[in-house]
């Protein structure tokens, strides 16, 4: 799997915005892993809380921006809350457009 490829998936993903912080899932830290091999995807992600109730929406457009990329067959997204999410996973730019510029 390429370098290329991995960020072809992530500039994909940025399109995926949380309705609640109305960021994109890549810039909110939600992303955890991606893995591709022979056109299968492979994203493991977050949401803020287990009890989100985007979780769903989130997960739906990771694989629908994902599944649009030339040569990808297949996308599976995890959703994980191991660890927890937590604002300091937020890009430093986009934290601190939120205010959250002094959160660990």
């Amino acid at each position: 799997m390429s370098r290329d490829v991995i960020d072809r998936i992530r500039d994909a993903m940025r399109v995926v915005i949380d309705p609640e912080l109305g960021e994109n899932v890549v810039d909110l830290g939600f992303i955890y892993d991606i893995t591709a091999t022979d056109g299968v995807v492979h994203v493991t992600m977050t949401a803020t809380t287990p009890g989100c109730p985007a979780t769903g929406f989130l997960k739906e457009g990771v694989v629908c921006s994902i599944a649009e990329i030339a040569g990808v067959e297949a996308v599976d997204v995890t959703m994980t809350f191991d660890p927890p999410w937590t604002p300091s996973r937020i890009d430093p730019a986009v934290r601190a457009a939120l205010g959250f510029d002094n959160v660990n």
